[in-house]
């Protein structure tokens, strides 16, 4: 992880660049595009895997809808969602990932799992964000844990936004030889009223560098519009690089991933403190760049392309 001594460094750029997948070292930003991410023969997700959502803290219904709708999204293929530019068709991109396997990946909601009570109280550390990931499943599954506006989390808004990674399952857990193995997880917290301009921007004014108005969040929602922005980039992450041997460039314990090789990059004619020519909405104003189901529009970051070593935006 980061040191302390970047740790300033590394706020400028979160929040002109909006890098929010994880703690990352100043120098790992200056990178050559051409090969960026290597492929360190570990393993990658395939198959059919179940995105399970544990919900820490209070969530209105609504919210839950935005996060769900976006993960049914990535898979569907009911007209509404096919309207382009589109989540799957973002989605897509992963695909190019996974030449090395006979697997297609579908991912497909899973469980959801409410913690309204704190049960851990409202101060976390690594470990407490595991222990709740643990309660999802452990088998072919995605486990996300998303924390409230009011939760505290180590790290966050000082260095990261949120993170991914994999743990061992619990020994309830064991495989039918009796074999102990790890699962994916992911957690987001909401920075609506914590850190707005680290973590939700555009969707709010940046703490530092380049002062333009805020953008509309396309669900009326800053807090949950900018936790997708971060869901995105990680489930690219954990999809590509999910035990920390996939793809990725630089330290293993703070990589540059399918989404974070393309910081603050939503569309065309991106640069620092801008996220490009996006779409807008001509009834809300609202500024995105991809249709998901149930007439849902997102704001999905670049993802890098290995096939042309280039950041692949939408519009």
């Amino acid at each position: 992880m980061a040191t302390t001594r970047c740790l300033t460094a590394i706020l400028i750029i979160f929040s002109i660049f909006h890098i929010s997948f994880a703690t990352r070292r100043l120098t790992e930003l200056v990178h050559d595009s051409t090969n960026l991410l290597q492929y360190h023969n570990g393993a990658l997700l395939t198959g059919d895997i179940s995105v399970n959502f544990i919900y820490y803290g209070n969530f209105k219904p609504s919210q839950k809808a935005i996060v769900t709708d976006f993960i049914t999204s990535l898979s569907s293929t009911s007209l509404k969602s096919q309207t382009e530019p589109s989540v799957s068709t973002w989605w897509k991109m992963t695909e190019k990932y996974q030449t090395k396997s006979t697997k297609t990946l579908k991912l497909k909601l899973g469980k959801q799992i409410s913690d309204e009570k704190y049960s851990l109280g409202k101060s976390l550390k690594d470990k407490d964000i595991v222990a709740l990931a643990s309660k999802g499943e452990t088998r072919n599954a995605v486990n996300i844990v998303l924390t409230a506006s009011d939760v505290l989390v180590d790290g966050f808004c000082s260095s990261r936004c949120g993170s991914h990674g994999s743990a061992r399952a619990p020994a309830s857990s064991k495989t039918v030889k009796g074999k102990n193995y790890k699962f994916a997880y992911i957690w987001v917290g909401n920075s609506e009223t914590q850190c707005p301009g680290q973590c939700a921007w555009p969707f709010h004014q940046p703490i530092y560098g380049p002062q333009a108005a805020p953008l509309v969040a396309p669900n009326n929602d800053v807090g949950v519009d900018g936790m997708v922005i971060n869901l995105a980039g990680l489930l690219a992450g954990t999809a590509t690089n999910p035990f920390g041997n996939g793809y990725y460039q630089g330290d293993a314990d703070a990589p540059l991933e399918a989404a974070s090789a393309c910081p603050g990059v939503y569309a065309k004619g991106a640069y620092p403190g801008y996220a490009g020519d996006l779409l807008i909405d001509s009834t809300t104003g609202a500024s995105y760049n991809a249709h998901g189901t149930n007439g849902r529009k997102y704001l999905l970051p670049a993802l890098y392309d290995p096939s042309t070593s280039t950041c692949s935006t939408l519009v």
